[in-house]
């Protein structure tokens, strides 16, 4: 990255720009997540406090997009980012609790395309589209915001063990003379 100089690493822009890159992802997540509603004559009125899924979503996109917003800061202040199992352990965490919040979300829309006949739940999207549609959205936005902090982990996991030098592999020789 010749146009910041070389005194910046590329790993630790990408670091930061993917950092950075998720807090719009979350925050445009929960608005949409928040302000989904849709009235039905017949159903009534469905809205994100009917299902404990969205609930749980809008809670951990909030989580991450905040950690996002502090480990971006972080990232540039020297005396944290020498704290390199910080961030591995605390992206790897995001980073299943976003996988937790999107398969939240995934069954609820799977239930609200399909239904559950065993449970005499018929689908919904047939009644409310615009509720359906919108979390198709909402499920996208917050793949794409999985995606980054996979991609974090992998990132941070680097960082940590590119420190360590590899496991020595026995050559012949020694394992013959332990035989």
């Amino acid at each position: 990255m010749r146009f910041l100089g070389d005194k910046v690493p590329t790993l630790k822009l990408v670091d930061s720009s993917l950092r950075l890159f998720v807090i719009p992802l979350t925050v445009a997540s929960i608005w949409l997540t928040v302000t989904n509603q849709q009235d039905n004559a017949t159903y009534g009125k469905l809205n994100f406090n009917n299902f404990s899924g969205l609930k749980y979503m809008v809670c951990i996109s909030a989580i991450s997009g905040a950690y996002a917003l502090v480990a971006a800061v972080s990232t540039w202040v020297k005396l944290i980012v020498t704290k390199a199992w910080l961030f591995f352990v605390s992206d790897q965490l995001v980073a299943y609790l976003m996988v937790t919040s999107e398969v939240a979300v995934a069954e609820i829309m799977y239930l609200t395309y399909k239904g559950d006949r065993q449970v005499s739940w018929s689908e919904a999207c047939g009644s409310y589209g615009s509720f359906c549609n919108r979390l198709k959205l909402i499920l996208s936005l917050n793949s794409i915001a999985i995606c980054c902090f996979f991609v974090l982990a992998v990132i941070s996991a680097y960082r940590v063990f590119s420190r360590f030098e590899p496991p020595l592999v026995p050559s012949k020789e020694v394992e013959e003379e332990r035989t």
